[in-house]
């Protein structure tokens, strides 16, 4: 992490995390924009004012709205039922949101280890689909085992096995098929395993939010997701100014990898052709 910002960083996470209800949103601006950009300034190879408007960018993007939050009502992270209208107009529950602590910073304080099991599932079944995707291209052809098959499900592929069930010239075909009906089995259990897993995530995320205490939301919103965000921003443009300075290193290598020497023999010889040349073509070079 560049030193320069977690100095910043530490500093500011004390100051806001001291916000309370009635606070001044504008106040809290000035004074950690301020804060930062003196940080910055005179630091080498970063301006001080671009780090300065990935602030701006993102108080006006998010963390204004925070502070509003935080000055009507304190450190209170609430969530929302999302309700839309069907086409019939009838309400329907779609789930829920927070804006001020979202879900994934819930889970990944909190859930982590039930996100990682989540994760492994998703990645079996990643594995498990991209094998039956290869059975059917390698199988897919004039003479393959899904041949037949008009569509390759598992009701086709059933009814395929069956048909050729004890057929001694379509025992390769049967193997096949009895493979790919095993892995589609894997597939749909695996999937089912995931949205169940995903759902008890999903209510053991929203049970967590009456449960926290100030502190943890503080911590969450402040070094979880506001100076994180910055934390990200910041190194973006520290690898652009990084990026920018390598490619110009790169050009001014180009540029004179050839030794001067070297460049003007070269230039001696090449303006000795074109003066044979003009020779050549009756123009006299004096």
């Amino acid at each position: 992490m560049n030193a320069h910002f977690e100095t910043w960083r530490q500093k500011t996470s004390s100051s806001l995390k001291a916000l309370d209800a009635g606070c001044h949103p504008k106040e809290v601006i000035a004074t950690i924009a301020e804060d930062l950009l003196g940080h910055y300034v005179g630091k080498p190879l970063i301006d001080a004012y671009d780090v300065y408007q990935h602030l701006m960018n993102y108080w006006a993007e998010t963390m204004q709205d925070d502070c509003y939050l935080i000055a009507a009502d304190g450190w209170r992270a609430e969530t929302t039922r999302i309700i839309v209208l069907d086409k019939k107009g009838k309400a329907k529950d779609k789930g829920w949101t927070c804006e001020f602590i979202p879900k994934p910073l819930i889970v990944a304080h909190f859930l982590a280890e039930e996100q990682a099991a989540i994760d492994e599932l998703g990645a079996e079944l990643e594995t498990v689909t991209a094998r039956l995707s290869e059975m059917e291209e390698e199988h897919g052809g004039e003479d393959g085992a899904f041949a037949a098959l008009d569509k390759v499900n598992m009701a086709r592929a059933t009814a395929r096995l069956k048909e050729i069930e004890g057929e001694k010239e379509s025992k390769e075909d049967a193997t096949v098929l009895t493979e790919w009906l095993k892995l589609n089995g894997v597939v749909t259990d695996l999937k089912t395993r995931l949205r169940q897993a995903e759902a008890a995530l999903d209510a053991q995320a929203y049970d967590m939010y009456p449960k926290m205490s100030d502190g943890e939301v503080k911590s969450l919103v402040v070094d979880d997701k506001w100076l994180a965000a910055l934390d990200a921003a910041v190194h973006g443009e520290m690898e652009r100014v990084s990026n920018a300075l390598t490619q110009r290193l790169k050009a001014l290598a180009e540029r004179y990898e050839a030794p001067l020497p070297e460049m003007v023999h070269r230039v001696s010889e090449l303006e000795g052709r074109v003066n044979r040349q003009l020779e050549r073509m009756g123009f006299a070079w004096n």
